[in-house]
């Protein structure tokens, strides 16, 4: 599979952009265990035009981590002018336009999939990027706002025309927001009735090996995005791979990879936002990790009561998977210094 000048190999899976999850430590991970494409998390348009530090960090691409496109957001044209241009001197593989975020916060601005009720507009924005972007765009997007608008196979002639050169579908609309069954019969009506010629990225619902494999056999996809089954499992990348290979899904790591992983996911990013943040950030990933094993949400809540990188991998290293006789601290989990961050579930476009 080809986009531009990036060859990747056949029946590639990508990382999804997800908010507060695809950043550069996870990101690394999902690479190692088999990603063939990566995406940051969603930038604001706005937040980069303003110098917003977290906008500003969220740009942060590390080499190993290639190739990787750098997602942007927004329904200012003036503001995304100039954030391609901020983005396109961070060096990017690819710059890619949200047109899917269904969150009220988003699309209320004409941002994410609430451009999907103006498609003037997301021709306009889409060849304002391309304008200004020395790397190849791409976009994601959804099936329409809702079941009276859908017009992808529309939208994906007209942002082919405008020069995009792949087109990821999550294959749902915005009213869906995460609900009900994706309707991959339009993922490959998109490969079958569109006249597209550029790749066509299929996401929503591939959420396991066996899954991943069907959405490419039964709708035709070049490729598969993979968004909130890859949270606490960056392994899935690989077995895919094992399952395509063999037929069989390889067994699910061990507790005590699952523990190592999770340290090395700690101290990455320790290392990139420095101890504080770090760990109140990975806070959020431990339920994801541990889903599914004995006494995971006491072992949660004691990794969560910890306010330093030490104290969080002696609780992980000395915490065994059927420990029994758990007691759990009764004091209050640590009051932190700002920023004080929510697990909260994740932001996909």
């Amino acid at each position: 599979m080809q986009i531009g000048p990036i060859s990747l190999p056949d029946r590639p899976i990508f990382l999804a952009p997800m908010e507060d999850v695809s950043d550069p430590p996870f990101r690394i991970l999902c690479k190692r265990y088999g990603a063939d494409m990566l995406y940051t998390e969603f930038i604001s348009s706005g937040g980069l035009t303003y110098g917003a530090e977290g906008s500003l960090r969220k740009l942060d691409i590390l080499e190993e981590e290639r190739p990787v496109a750098i997602q942007i957001f927004g329904g200012d044209l003036d503001q995304v002018r100039q954030a391609t241009r901020i983005v396109d001197d961070a060096k990017p593989d690819l710059i890619d336009i949200n047109f899917g975020c269904p969150v009220k916060k988003v699309v209320c601005k004409d941002g994410g999939a609430g451009i999907l009720r103006n498609l003037p507009k997301m021709e306009a924005i889409t060849k304002v990027v391309i304008e200004e972007s020395s790397v190849p765009v791409t976009v994601k997007t959804r099936l329409g706002w809702d079941d009276k608008s859908i017009e992808i196979l529309k939208v994906a002639r007209m942002l082919e025309d405008c020069g995009i050169q792949a087109l990821a579908v999550h294959a749902r609309t915005r009213k869906q927001m995460y609900k009900g069954e994706a309707r991959w019969e339009w993922l490959k009506r998109l490969k079958e009735e569109s006249g597209m010629t550029i790749p066509l990225i299929g996401n929503g619902d591939a959420d396991s090996p066996a899954k991943i494999e069907a959405m490419f056999d039964e709708t035709g996809v070049d490729a598969v995005m993979i968004g909130r089954a890859a949270i606490g499992n960056p392994w899935i990348f690989n077995a895919t791979k094992v399952y395509r290979e063999t037929g069989e899904v390889p067994d699910p790591p061990s507790w005590d990879e699952r523990k190592s992983v999770v340290a090395e996911h700690l101290q990455l990013k320790c290392e990139w936002l420095g101890e504080h943040t770090g760990v109140l950030e990975m806070r959020r990933m431990y339920g994801g990790y541990f889903k599914g094993f004995r006494n995971a949400s006491q072992l949660r809540m004691l990794l969560m009561q910890e306010s330093t990188e030490a104290g969080v991998l002696e609780v992980l290293y000395n915490f065994e998977e059927n420990q029994v006789d758990i007691v759990i601290p009764t004091r209050k989990i640590a009051s932190l210094k700002k920023p004080v961050l929510r697990v909260r579930k994740p932001v996909l476009p």
